[in-house]
């Protein structure tokens, strides 16, 4: 299995932090998700979890009526542990990457899904800008690359003398979904410390970036709170999909 980038292996150490402290995902983008899959209401479906960390996702599916059979597929052992602990029904955890994934080169899958989601809000912006500013140079989920494998299936290579040969069908279907949940700034702090960019800063550096969080909670002026000390955190689910084609093999790799 190719090796994990050792950011990504540091960073998601703590993963009973991770856990603890990361965001679920709203019905209102499981629900339409998995229509466009077409594996809702559809029993004992074959999905195929990628990159499945501690679970977030994956415990919803195995919680659905459906009944899924679901393969979680993680690179990073501390984030498969928490995740087989928590003992899902239906769910079997396997190592393996997005390259590495042999139930999908077997076409056991109905469907392969991974999740993500990002903030919305300004003061939000403020904090995703202090993220940013720790630029690893690796891909990230805004930097659109995983958009790549699919859209370059369709280009002719001369130089290789590769002809195109789709797998996926084109354009992806694209929606989102806005959410808002309410944390207390203690608790969106360790939210934000399991990112994996500040999860690996330590002594001044780590300090002086929890000061610049706290600050932006205390004197944003788009910051929403509640009688109970809770702060209005927003964000935004993007969620997108495509089917393969029919009878087109899967390459090596691919």
């Amino acid at each position: 299995m190719p090796a994990i980038n050792p950011i990504a292996q540091s960073g998601f150490k703590n993963a009973t932090s991770y856990e603890a402290h990361r965001p679920s995902y709203p019905p209102d983008a499981v629900k339409p998700f998995l229509q466009h899959l077409e594996v809702e209401n559809v029993l004992h479906a074959h999905i195929v979890d990628l990159a499945a960390g501690t679970g977030k996702f994956t415990e919803i599916l195995a919680r659905r009526a459906e009944e899924y059979e679901i393969i979680a597929v993680e690179p990073h052992s501390g984030m498969r542990e928490v995740l087989e602990k928590k003992g899902l029904k239906g769910v079997t955890v396997m190592e393996g990457t997005a390259t590495e994934m042999p139930a999908v080169e077997a076409q056991w899958a109905d469907a392969v899904v991974v999740a993500q989601w990002v903030p919305s809000t300004k003061w939000e912006q403020k904090m995703k800008e202090i993220t940013w500013s720790f630029d690893d140079r690796s891909p990230r989920f805004r930097h659109n690359a995983w958009r790549t494998p699919f859209e370059d299936q369709t280009k002719d290579s001369p130089l290789t003398l590769q002809t195109a040969d789709p797998m996926f069908s084109l354009p992806l279907g694209e929606d989102s979904v806005k959410w808002t949940v309410w944390l207390t700034k203690d608790a969106i702090w360790e939210r934000f410390h399991t990112i994996s960019h500040i999860a690996n800063l330590h002594g001044d550096e780590l300090e002086e970036t929890r000061k610049k969080v706290y600050d932006i909670l205390n004197n944003g002026t788009d910051v929403e709170s509640n009688g109970k000390g809770e702060v209005a955190m927003h964000g935004l689910t993007v969620f997108g999909w495509t089917t393969a084609i029919p009878g087109a093999p899967l390459r090596n790799g691919g």
